[in-house]
């Protein structure tokens, strides 16, 4: 099991998100996301080896490899050394389960860019994010010693913190769980293997803050809307539909039940629209986003949902089951789970770092993986004043992401376009 503070992690378990990933993820389904840091000079490759060897001693749960069991997989503490890669291929590829000297995240670099790439086993969002913001600060640390001359660095709080918080804050109660009704399901020619569409979008956080306040909506609740508008008028052009659109976002429970776990601690909720007649406004879509925000974002339904994934964890006739058995189950569960949802949409809030380290850093992304059966995704992350979304797409044809960034510019929003190059023809 883990240790305490300061003794050697031997092995612990996957938290109770993390047991599904080594069972679906595979060269077209790889369960990878990526954080990029762009600084406003280049990277120094040996610099950037000598702080990821620094800072991993800090995060136990990074320091693992993936391990298989007779009823479960766990991780096992790795003592070899990451490798640090210069970028040449597309973002959120599959991690070979041997390569990267078993590590289950990558990190590289890109002439300015710092990549940090992660399997969602690992942890979620808020722990890549506190990962992330530690190697770049310490390698700007590296990189200007004698503007830090002095100054003691203390480790971050959070670094230590192995707590599986789904089983903390787990009740025993009779719950339903998820709905596996079938959504609309995009459809598209699709690019080469290995190959991703990534758009990003720069807005000033200041003027999509005021829409949003116009609309009497979060920002979530209006990106949300936006794109279940752009479906709507995309692929649906604007008529009725047998199949709800249904837009699959991620929720940091760590805002509901306290916890600083580094580990996976996230639920799902789901904005769902029945398609039922011709012309909805965008104002209709928002409303009705927001309806569905108030329903399913209370602590009561997300507890519920804990209460839900634990329980089948804990029966004691699922737990004696041979992993191979499991996995099938598994496997099943999740066929079903994917077409319950149309695409994603993730935001990641404000990345912060202390402010002497803001003027190194120009801007923070993110990106999540998509393959045929989960298609299109977006996630949103904000640095300063700058929000930036990011459409990650299996799709040869952009059209989607440009109504998506005309339905802000109808509200008076500026919008920023950059790709990775698979749709510079098209945007």
């Amino acid at each position: 099991m883990a240790g305490k503070r300061g003794k050697e992690l031997r092995w612990h378990k996957l938290d109770n998100t993390a047991k599904i990933y080594p069972v679906i993820t595979n060269n077209h389904l790889s369960g990878v996301y990526r954080i990029s840091a762009t600084l406003f000079e280049d990277i120094d490759p040996g610099l950037l080896k000598q702080t990821l060897n620094r800072i991993l001693p800090w995060f136990e749960g990074f320091q693992v490899r993936l391990r298989r069991g007779v009823f479960w997989y766990y991780f096992e503490t790795n003592k070899k050394e990451p490798m640090i890669k210069e970028e040449t291929a597309y973002p959120c590829r599959y991690m070979e389960p041997y390569a990267n000297n078993q590590f289950l995240f990558r990190v590289s670099y890109y002439h300015k860019r710092i990549n940090l790439e992660v399997f969602h086993a690992l942890t979620d969002g808020y722990g890549a994010i506190n990962f992330m913001r530690e190697l770049v600060c310490q390698y700007i640390r590296l990189a200007h010693p004698q503007n830090f001359a002095g100054q003691e660095e203390p480790l971050p709080a959070t670094s230590f913190n192995m707590e599986d918080s789904y089983v903390k804050y787990y009740r025993q109660k009779k719950v339903s769980g998820y709905s596996h009704i079938h959504a609309y399901q995009l459809r598209g020619e699709v690019l080469p293997a290995a190959m991703l569409g990534v758009i990003h979008g720069y807005v000033k956080v200041e003027e999509i803050k005021r829409v949003s306040k116009g609309y009497g909506v979060s920002i979530t609740q209006y990106l949300t809307a936006a794109l279940i508008w752009s479906i709507y008028k995309e692929y649906l052009h604007n008529q009725p539909s047998r199949m709800p659109i249904r837009i699959n976002v991620p929720v940091n429970l760590r805002s509901m039940f306290p916890s600083t776990t580094t580990r996976n601690f996230f639920a799902v909720i789901f904005a769902a629209m029945m398609v039922s007649k011709e012309d909805y406004s965008f104002e209709e879509i928002l409303w009705l986003v927001k309806e569905e925000f108030e329903k399913y974002l209370t602590e009561e339904h997300l507890s519920e949902l804990i209460s839900y994934n634990v329980s089948n964890e804990q029966n004691i006739f699922i737990r004696l089951i041979p992993l191979f058995v499991k996995n099938l189950g598994v496997k099943l569960i999740y066929r079903r789970s994917s077409r319950a949802f149309t695409a994603t949409v993730s935001n990641c809030g404000a990345i912060q770092v202390g402010s002497e380290y803001e003027p190194y850093i120009e801007r923070f992304h993110m990106i999540m993986g998509a393959s045929r059966k989960q298609p299109l995704k977006c996630v949103v992350c904000s640095y300063k004043d700058e929000l930036v979304f990011t459409f990650s797409s299996v799709f040869t044809d952009s059209g989607l992401e440009r109504v998506f960034c005309k339905r802000l510019t109808l509200d008076g929003i500026q919008v920023t376009i950059e790709s990775n190059g698979v749709y510079d023809e098209k945007m």
